[in-house]
């Protein structure tokens, strides 16, 4: 059966010896936990129910180490952080940087995924400390807002929109570059074109803001994106910006964890540094996509 196989493999243990620990575990609650009817094993009610309990009690197993580490201070441990794609990979890396330089001895680990998949991640417990662009939906989550992120439009250099400052209804013969569904940006997208009374605008969807940008220098259209994802490429002249009125609303920046789950040391040293951000690292330095945009804003109305 795949599933023991499987199990098996993630255990290092052999097939046979899983198969016996499972049926010792049947024996011992007077139940069946797995159906072993198909070629898949799966779990039954009553496994599903048993599972649930398993998870409590290795969290329960984590919050005593968490309460021990607390006692101990924060000399050494493990953060295990996650982001969803934009800050992941635009923001968390500077951040760790610089805890890891302060705490040399701290073992710190990165998750990068999208909202639906970071939400999964911190529920589950693999992931302490999330940091979402946008709220995650679910309520069993302990929700501490950080930053605000902008968005702006982009377009290749040689768009007859580009540095344009332009009403919403320009945009639409345009074709739309959207993340995937799932995504932070996916739905920031959706309420900017839903704002713009654009919902049935032409679009084309891909994975990941890397290959969006890829696909707006190539020419296969706009795209609205977080203002830090864009930046070096606009300030080299690689994407260009199109100002829109009225313009995109922007989202907040939110650290979340499990509302019935302790944080630990090094996770309450981390949400320290994120509650003493005073904005983006580097979102001041001139150039940047959100400068470009105002400049454009300030030269069309002094005409």
């Amino acid at each position: 059966m795949r599933g023991f196989s499987a199990a098996a493999n993630k255990l290092f243990m052999s097939q046979p010896s899983v198969s016996h620990h499972v049926r010792q575990l049947e024996t011992a609650v007077d139940a069946v936990l797995i159906d072993r009817s198909s070629g898949r094993a799966r779990a039954t009610a009553e496994g599903e129910v048993l599972a649930e309990y398993a998870r409590r009690f290795i969290l329960l197993g984590e919050e005593a180490i968490t309460a021990v580490r607390q006692v101990q201070g924060l000399g050494r441990g493990h953060l295990t952080l996650g982001g969803t794609t934009t800050v992941g990979s635009y923001l968390l890396p500077h951040l760790l940087g610089q805890f890891q330089q302060r705490h040399p001895d701290i073992e710190c680990s990165l998750y990068v995924g999208n909202v639906e998949q970071l939400t999964a991640r911190v529920l589950s417990g693999e992931v302490g400390l999330g940091v979402f662009a946008g709220h995650p939906s679910t309520t069993q989550l302990q929700v501490e807002r950080v930053l605000m992120d902008l968005a702006v439009i982009v377009a290749a250099p040689g768009h007859p929109l580009a540095y344009r400052l332009v009403a919403a209804n320009e945009l639409r013969t345009q074709r739309f570059i959207l993340r995937e569904q799932g995504s932070g940006t996916r739905s920031l997208q959706a309420e900017a074109l839903s704002g713009w009374q654009l919902p049935d605008v032409a679009s084309m969807e891909m994975w990941g803001t890397e290959t969006i940008k890829q696909a707006v220098k190539a020419g296969l259209g706009i795209s609205l994106l977080s203002e830090h994802t864009v930046r070096q490429e606009v300030r080299d002249g690689l994407l260009a910006t199109i100002a829109v009125q009225p313009a995109a609303t922007g989202r907040p920046i939110v650290a979340a964890y499990r509302r019935e789950r302790a944080l630990a040391p090094t996770e309450r040293a981390f949400l320290a540094d994120l509650r003493a951000l005073n904005g983006w690292p580097g979102a001041s330095e001139a150039g940047d996509a959100a400068t470009a945009i105002a400049d454009l804003l300030g030269s069309t109305a002094a005409r």
